[in-house]
């Protein structure tokens, strides 16, 4: 609920608007997990929404895996018994490295003293997209996480790390689980909440999208909303749909089109993410296709060097292979970035999170 609804709540009881902010302070910044911890307001209205069946509270964390790199992988537990995974990635300085890595998303730190975070957000239980790179892809979709239950994993992961203000240097990244904009009302609602509620500015969010075309106009007319990244993959329709069956109902030309339609803010450019899977998409010639593609747009472009996992049918490229696919772009005046792997260990990197949740289903009775 927002504020707004808050103080429309306490008006219906009778009481000031005033304790509708009380309320919302004590769930989105003090992160309390009953109300009868919320020691701002009376004990007996305390009672009287207990009574009415309204209750607060933090999803569950029911596990936790710690990487070498400082990143945990959260598997995060619903009153239904469906679960998600989210990922902390603590960072040093940030920015964007002189050897062309964006570490302000992915940069690998050998540091233990950090001075920013990035937490990666679900917004299903599973995937319906099926990319083929991808091992949540695996799990199929089950259902759509409620904005609730999106913010929960924000507030869950901050309190468990004991995070100091989120606004002052948390990222947010809807790169997890599931496609955002095929859940589109309940990832917009728990956007403006982060924002207004939970204190994260928007400019301090992506969401990342396979490329619903629809969904991308309509994002572009929110007054509110993160950075936009768009998942490219290939460079060729023919390979596009073979990596991404959703091609096959929005082909390149129409996601371009989207793409160059889109009202960017001042200094703003789409993010196109490009998983490198080697000898399949990381030719010399593959990298000339973006270049072509991507021309004239405002846009960077970032690398990511396949993540491996069981049962995924493609291998990692040589680093060789990579740099060489980032001077073509780079050379055609295209700001190109390799992510490197955080978490890789666990199963948290880019397109592996689905291990503990298999587990986890693979152990039930």
């Amino acid at each position: 609920m927002s504020r707004s609804d808050l103080t429309a709540l306490v008006r219906e009881a009778g009481e000031p608007p005033y304790r509708g902010i009380q309320i919302a302070e004590a769930i989105y910044r003090g992160r309390l997990d009953s109300l009868d911890e919320i020691s701002t307001i009376p004990k007996e209205l305390r009672s009287k929404f207990s009574c009415k069946g309204f209750r607060i509270g933090l999803p569950e964390i029911e596990k936790k895996f710690e990487s070498v790199d400082g990143t945990v992988r959260y598997l995060i537990a619903f009153a239904d018994g469906q679960s998600v995974e989210t990922v902390w990635m603590p960072e040093g300085d940030g920015g964007e490295s002189g050897d062309g890595t964006d570490a302000g998303e992915a940069g690998e730190q050998s540091s233990v003293t950090w001075d920013r975070s990035t937490i990666c957000i679900s917004s299903q239980v599973g995937c319906a997209v099926d990319c083929q790179f991808c091992l949540t892809a695996a799990l199929g979709v089950k259902r759509n996480l409620t904005a609730g239950e999106i913010v929960g994993q924000v507030c869950a992961v901050l309190k468990d790390q004991k995070a100091s203000p989120p606004e002052d240097r948390t990222n947010l990244v809807f790169m997890g689980m599931g496609e955002p904009f095929l859940n589109y009302d309940n990832f917009m609602k728990a956007v403006r909440l982060l924002v207004e509620e939970v204190g994260i500015p928007e400019s301090r969010m992506t969401v990342s999208t396979a490329g619903i075309v629809p969904r991308i106009q309509d994002f572009g007319r929110e007054p509110i909303r993160p950075k936009l990244a768009i998942s490219l993959n290939a460079s060729n329709d023919e390979l596009r749909a073979a990596l991404m069956p959703l091609n096959k109902k929005w082909d390149l030309e129409s996601l371009l089109t989207a793409a160059r339609n889109f009202p960017l803010r001042n200094r703003e450019r789409i993010t196109f993410e490009y998983v490198l899977l080697n000898g399949v998409n990381d030719a010399l010639e593959n990298a000339q296709q973006v270049v072509q593609l991507l021309r004239g747009l405002r846009a960077k472009v970032n690398l990511i060097a396949l993540n491996p996992g069981p049962g995924i049918p493609f291998s990692t490229p040589v680093q060789e292979r990579i740099l060489a696919f980032q001077r073509t772009l780079i050379s055609a005046s295209l700001p190109t970035f390799i992510r490197r792997p955080r978490g890789r260990d666990i199963f948290a990197a880019c397109g592996q999170l689905k291990r503990t949740v298999e587990i986890a289903t693979a152990t039930e009775p």
